[in-house]
């Protein structure tokens, strides 16, 4: 087995729906110091999501510039990573989710995938990401579902593994699961 060279520079932040992980990543971004990008992957498809976004938009500091992007994160993340700056991800998982049932998207999800994994190791800045834990249940009844949470879990797994912290949220709570920053 080789050696994962670790990234000091990433967290990985999970949690379930309402765990209180935006609002923990939200933070850690402010603690850095740093100007903070936030790169929203989101698209609001109804009424019910435009409301959410519009709470997250007005919940963020307004000095925080915001970049959405719902499929080429890897290109944003190379567009706007610096020494001088934090980008906090939200998320990992409506990223995924536009990645693998936006009909217009042309590229395969492995090459998005793989294209992430190389930003975020060549990335000179600190990146936060957030993403939803979904695979905690039972195994989805339906053949879609089924992918989703096999390929979440396989991103929060690859992450994780070159992540130099990972934080899972529950209640609010941050529960450190890796730190090698310290």
């Amino acid at each position: 087995m080789s050696k994962v060279k670790i990234l000091n520079g990433i967290e990985l932040v999970l949690g379930g729906a309402r765990s209180g992980k935006s609002r923990y990543a939200e933070a850690q971004s402010l603690a850095t110091g740093k100007d903070v990008i936030y790169i929203a992957t989101a698209g609001a498809g109804d009424n019910e999501m435009s409301e959410r976004i519009a709470r997250h938009q007005q919940e963020r500091p307004s000095e925080w510039m915001t970049v959405e992007e719902p499929l080429d994160l890897a290109a944003v993340i190379r567009q706007y990573s610096q020494p001088d700056n934090c980008l906090l991800v939200d998320c990992l998982t409506l990223w995924l989710t536009n990645c693998l049932f936006d009909p217009k998207n042309q590229v395969p999800w492995k090459n998005r995938k793989s294209d992430l994994m190389m930003a975020i190791a060549e990335a000179p800045g600190r990146i936060i990401m957030v993403s939803n834990e979904v695979g905690q249940g039972i195994v989805p009844m339906g053949e879609v579902s089924r992918q989703f949470v096999d390929e979440s879990g396989w991103l929060h797994q690859e992450i994780a593994a070159v992540a130099g912290k990972v934080v899972f949220v529950i209640a609010g709570l941050p529960q450190v699961l890796k730190d090698s920053t310290v």
